[in-house]
């Protein structure tokens, strides 16, 4: 896998709360939050589903999304990931 490749991501835990994380690789992390091994979070809400995911420039920009989007509450961060599911962010880019 391209390890420029970055992603911000949406779960759903099973007592429906959100989990944002970042990877550069999807299907490894859904696994570790699977097997309990991908945060303390989701080992103790236990994953449920991923919700969406948006590919982003590398992992500076992840970080940095990744942390306005869990500035939001529930329903805008679900809106956010909906509405773009394409974006990749570029380093010129403040806003979400």
């Amino acid at each position: 896998m391209n390890q420029d490749k970055w992603y911000v991501y949406i779960l759903e835990c099973k007592d429906e709360s959100l989990y944002t994380g970042i990877t550069n690789n999807i299907q490894k992390r859904m696994e570790a939050h699977k097997n309990g091994k991908g945060s303390k979070y989701v080992k103790w809400k236990k994953f449920d589903r991923l919700l969406h995911s948006i590919k982003v420039s590398d992992k500076s920009e992840a970080a940095k999304l990744e942390y306005k989007i869990k500035q939001l509450d529930r329903n805008d961060k679900i809106t956010f990931f909906m509405k773009h599911p394409n974006l990749i962010v570029k380093s010129s880019n403040n806003n979400i």
